[in-house]
């Protein structure tokens, strides 16, 4: 069985949504502003007593490092800790957040 390969368009396709939204900012369209939205929205879902913020803070480590990889081995392993991460949590924590927001 071949496991299937994520990409950092694929991670932005399933995630940007739910964390632009509690970074209160548009849907990142790139790596870099994913990290840099996810990063902001951390703290706010801790802040709404919301748990899974370390492993958010994790997720924004590996994607850091993919971002930073010089070669693609390497890179698709970052990539591919990040959303083990993330499948588990975004959807639920931001779920939890639009009920605590009253959305």
């Amino acid at each position: 069985m071949t496991a299937t390969v994520i990409t950092a368009e694929t991670l932005i396709s399933r995630y940007a949504d739910d964390i632009a939204y509690v970074a209160q900012q548009p849907p990142a369209t790139d790596l870099v502003v994913l990290i840099s939205q996810l990063d902001t929205a951390t703290p706010r879902y801790e802040t709404a007593g919301i748990n899974g913020s370390e492993d958010l803070e994790t997720a924004s480590s590996h994607l850091d490092e993919a971002l930073n990889s010089t070669d693609e081995t390497s890179r698709n392993v970052f990539l591919r800790r990040a959303h083990d991460l993330l499948r588990p949590l975004v959807w639920d924590m931001t779920q939890e957040y639009r009920t605590a927001a009253g959305d």
